[in-house]
Parts: structure tokens; C-alpha cells; sequence
């Protein structure tokens, strides 16, 4: 791929081949200066040309692609193709396009599971500029013939990464094989892992590489903290955050049972919650995604699943109440917090024999995750749940708060060296 260097300016939108009816509409629009992924990106994306651009969460890659994507549209009269993981994005997506594209006539469809495919097929009938879709409900219209490809002009994958981790990579392939060669194909990602080289080199035209961060770097502004802890301990050291953090929180668990468990759990304590996994209906995300941005829930519970799809400014603490079964996913996560330039912080729980985890985390994002030692801790009394068979704790690896941990860690180093 080629690679560019060049040093692009940082002021406005001016100078990066917007064309003047779009310049104003971004300035009535407020967006006064261009993130560095913008900058970049929407120069060569203008030209027609195929990018891969890398940047972290929150960094204004919908209007890198956005604003390109309908100048282009407007004068060459096909169709444009966004394919992204969740639905939460694709109608957060959507919605950033409508608003630079609706004083234009812009029309798009939107293809998303747990809905009626029904009103979908009224959309597309009305034949729209732009489609936004997850992979499994557009190969859902390719498989029942309620749509065709064979007029896209400009496709993009966005937050590839996360759909590669989802098992969608064979609808992928499928869906860019549906598409004419003659296209231009955008892809964004946060990490770079080799699946998403292979797809670029096969199904990309000498590609722009665009990285604004190297993989794995962490929001500029967020500030990280680390608590070895035992399970049985979790949520009374959830319990003394909240009281230390008054602010909007996400709190990540790792399956959708754990999450509803984690939801309940901090309702008891008296704190307005809610959460959001694939287990939820649309409608029942929208609900709590919107009660989370009017501040109706203080605390939104999620699964990595629905990480992506939650853009809210304005969170002051993510916890990792259970670890990410990925690291890159902890790269996406603490994401969430310290957004649009402020500040946020993040901080992990981990059990004792969860020391590789954590050195996983630490060697893509390049430095060590400070520990902290365990606060006092309230006595939390929980509703009864159902009997469950015990768990039966695993041989501890670190030691009590950290400390053998930190040893061990700096054993690792000098061994290392």
C-alpha cells in the first residue's frame, strides 16, 4: 500500500477539495476544525481513490468518509454502500449523513436485524443514495433479491476490525464480491490485524494508507487504572465508584447474562441503570441508549457486541468490570470515555489469575496499566438469585491487591531484556 506522509493542514475544512456546497453546510453545521483522520482522508477519498485509513475510536471518521462519499455521489449519480457491525452504528451513521446530505435530497435506507424487513423494502424501493447495513441483514436482501449491488460506486467497511472479530468475514467477502470491480472501497479500522491487510490487497485498487495512530493507541486524554480483585468483591468495589464518580458511566461485562446480572445488581444499590447486548430488542437499545444520553439512567451496562454503537459525549468512567475477550476490544472500550476532547478515565477489574490478560492489554497499548490498591470496601447485601452450582476458584496467580503481581511483572521486564 502506498503510504502517506505528506504533513496535511490542521485549520479548517477549506483547502481539502470539499466542494462550496458542502463547505457550507459543514460550517452551518458547526464543525469548525477537522480531526486529523479528516484531514487526511477526505483530500484522497474526494479523488476517487481507495483508502485504508486507521484511527481510533471517536476521531470523526463518519465524516471522512461521509463528506467524500456524497460530493462523489452528486456528480456521478450511482449509489453508495456502508457496511459496519452493529445496528446502534448504522443508525448513528446514518443519522451523520442525513444531517450533511438532507438539504441536498439525500435519501438512504437503512438494513438492520431485529427489525421487519418489510419497511426496509419500502426504502429501497424508493431507490436511496446511500445504503447503511450490517452484514448479515444485507446478505439477508442480496439471498431474498430486495436489493442489488450492481450500482454501487463507492463502498466503505467501517470499524472492519470489530466485524472481522464478529465471525462476519465471510459475509464480507460475499458482499464485496456482489459489488462491481469498478468501484472505489473505503475501510476504516481502529487495529490492523492481518485478515483486514488480506481483504485490502484482495479487494482494493492500490490503497491509500492513512494512519493517524498506531494500532492500539489509546484516547489522548484518558486516564487508566487497574484493581486486582477477587469476584466476590466486584460489584462493592463497583458500588464505591459510583459514589466517587457522580458522572454518566458504561460499565462492560463480558457475556449478556453478566451484563442483565451487573444491571440489576446496581439498580439495587439505588443507582438508575440499564443495559444493552444482542439480547435486547432494537427498540429496547434505542430505549436505553436514549434514556443513557438524557441522563434518565446514570449507569448503561453493555457487551462488546453494542460497544461501538454507544457515541455519547460527556461519559466520564468506563469500568471493565470483567476483562474483554480481546485486547483490541479494551482499545474500543475505554474509547467510549474522553470523546470530542475531553477528559475521561477508565478503569479495569481483573481476578487474580488473570495476569496474561492484562499483559496482553499492555503490550498493544504500550505501556504498563498502573494498579491501585483496593479501597475499603462497603458490605453490599444483593436480592437473592436462584441456586448455581458454586464457582470454584482457579489457583491465584498475583496475590492480594497487586502486589505479588507488580513483582512479577517486574521480573517479566528483566527477564525480557
Amino acid at each position: 500500500m502506498e503510504e502517506r506522509t505528506q504533513n496535511a493542514k490542521t485549520g479548517d475544512f477549506y483547502g481539502l477539495g470539499i466542494a462550496p456546497v458542502l463547505l457550507e453546510i459543514v460550517k452551518k453545521l458547526h464543525f469548525t476544525t477537522p480531526t486529523p483522520i479528516q484531514v487526511k482522508a477526505i483530500p484522497i477519498a474526494c479523488e476517487g481513490k481507495d483508502v485504508v485509513g486507521i484511527a481510533q475510536t471517536g476521531t470523526g471518521k463518519t465524516l471522512a468518509f461521509g463528506i467524500p462519499m456524497i460530493q462523489r455521489l452528486m456528480q456521478i449519480k450511482k449509489r453508495g454502500l456502508v457496511v459496519l457491525p452493529t445496528r446502534e452504528l448504522a443508525i448513528q451513521v446514518d443519522e451523520s449523513l442525513r444531517r450533511v446530505g438532507n438539504s441536498l435530497g439525500l435519501k438512504t435506507a437503512v438494513l438492520i436485524g431485529g427489525t421487519s424487513i418489510r419497511p426496509q423494502i419500502t426504502a429501497l424501493m424508493r431507490r436511496p443514495h446511500i445504503i447503511i447495513a450490517t452484514p448479515g441483514r444485507l446478505i439477508d436482501h442480496l439471498q431474498q433479491r430486495t436489493v442489488r449491488l450492481d450500482d454501487v460506486a463507492i463502498a466503505v467497511l467501517d470499524e472492519a476490525d470489530r466485524m472481522l472479530d464478529m465471525g462476519f468475514f465471510p459475509q464480507i467477502q460475499t458482499i464485496l464480491q456482489a459489488l462491481p470491480k469498478d468501484r472505489q472501497t473505503m475501510l476504516f479500522s481502529a487495529t490492523m490485524p492481518s485478515e483486514i491487510m488480506r481483504l485490502a490487497a484482495s479487494y482494493m485498487k492500490l490503497p491509500v494508507r492513512i494512519e493517524v495512530a498506531p494500532t492500539g493507541t489509546t484516547v489522548e486524554k484518558v486516564t487508566q487504572e487497574l484493581f486486582i480483585v477477587e469476584r466476590a468483591q466486584k460489584i462493592a468495589l463497583l458500588a464505591k465508584l459510583l459514589e466517587t464518580y457522580r458522572g454518566p458511566a458504561i460499565v462492560f461485562a463480558r457475556t449478556k447474562h453478566g451484563a442483565s446480572k451487573i444491571m440489576k445488581q446496581i439498580r439495587s444499590l439505588g443507582v438508575n441503570a440499564s443495559d444493552i447486548h444482542s439480547n435486547k430488542s432494537l427498540s429496547q437499545r434505542k430505549e436505553a441508549l436514549e434514556g443513557f444520553k438524557s441522563g434518565k439512567y446514570r449507569v448503561l451496562v453493555a457487551t462488546d457486541i453494542a460497544s461501538r454503537g454507544i457515541d455519547v459525549i460527556g461519559i466520564e468512567l468506563v469500568v471493565n468490570y470483567d476483562l474483554p475477550s480481546t485486547s483490541g476490544d479494551y482499545v474500543h472500550r475505554i474509547g467510549r470515555t474522553a470523546r470530542a476532547g475531553a477528559k475521561g478515565h477508565a478503569i479495569t477489574f481483573a481476578l487474580p489469575n488473570e495476569y496474561r490478560e492484562i499483559r496482553d492489554i499492555e503490550r498493544l497499548i504500550r505501556k504498563p496499566l498502573p494498579v491501585s490498591r483496593l479501597p475499603e470496601l462497603p458490605h453490599i447485601t444483593l436480592p437473592s438469585e436462584p441456586f448455581r452450582p458454586a464457582w470454584r476458584p482457579q489457583k491465584r496467580a498475583w496475590g492480594h491487591a497487586g502486589s505479588r503481581f507488580q513483582n512479577r511483572r517486574a521480573n517479566s521486564r528483566v527477564r525480557s531484556r
